[in-house]
């Protein structure tokens, strides 16, 4: 007797050969953008000179830049290192090498792994706190890129993940837009987004969530769909 499926939820395994590649290009995208931001706190870091941070806790923008007048808070970071120069130079260094790994290397077997492990030693360097935050969400991701997705089977309705993968890639467009955009707003409107407090950072998280599961939906329904092309044909 063949066991009964619940409604609305379907027992589909990986097809053989088949990537995730929306997870793929997330977990990348995501990596790329932690180390971009790692080097710009790394620059800034750097030119704070041979000076020894007063305590773990730092800005990498120094004077005459002041946390409560800017919206980015003079980018808020923490470091184990003696001078705000060598915290620069190591944050710009692993920074490279994050970029490097989440664009070339983050699909291997431990990618995801060695990405999370970069992250936090940039967090630990001096190459910020969002920066880290997110190369550990791409390090995350990274391990579900030749995942069956079991568990996001059983949790998300089959009408959930057809509405989520039909965002896909418009979310991932999104985020790129609004983390170089907020740069540009903070340029011209530093008051207006330093009046917003929270708002902007509990924005992004959103988008970053809603991009991890629109390219999981996404490879969802393309791993369906493939099953569903083989077993017509077989």
């Amino acid at each position: 007797m063949s066991q009964a499926t619940p409604i609305g939820h379907e027992a589909i395994p990986v097809p053989g050969g088949v990537r995730n590649s929306a997870t793929r290009a997330v977990a990348s995208l995501f990596g790329v953008f932690a180390g971009l931001l790692g080097l710009e706190h790394g620059y800034f870091e750097t030119l704070q000179g041979n000076v020894a941070p007063g305590s773990i806790m730092i800005n990498a923008m120094g004077p005459p830049c002041q946390a409560n007048k800017m919206w980015h808070a003079c980018e808020p970071a923490m470091t184990i290192m003696p001078t705000f120069f060598v915290a620069g130079v190591l944050a710009i260094i692993v920074s490279l090498i994050v970029i490097l790994w989440a664009a070339a290397f983050v699909q291997r077997k431990y990618g995801g792994l060695v990405l999370i492990l970069l992250s936090i030693i940039l967090l630990l360097v001096g190459g910020g706190f969002i920066p880290p935050v997110l190369g550990i969400i791409a390090g995350v991701v990274a391990t579900r890129i030749n995942a069956p997705f079991t568990w996001w089977r059983a949790h998300l309705s089959v009408h959930s993940r057809r509405i989520l993968a039909t965002l896909w890639p418009w979310s991932l467009i999104a985020f790129v837009l609004w983390v170089a955009g907020e740069w540009i707003l903070g340029y011209f409107f530093n008051e207006y987004l330093l009046n917003l407090g929270l708002i902007p950072l509990f924005f992004t998280l959103g988008l970053v969530l809603l991009t991890v599961l629109t390219g999981f939906a996404y490879d969802i329904q393309r791993q369906t769909d493939s099953h569903q092309a083989s077993s017509m044909s077989g």
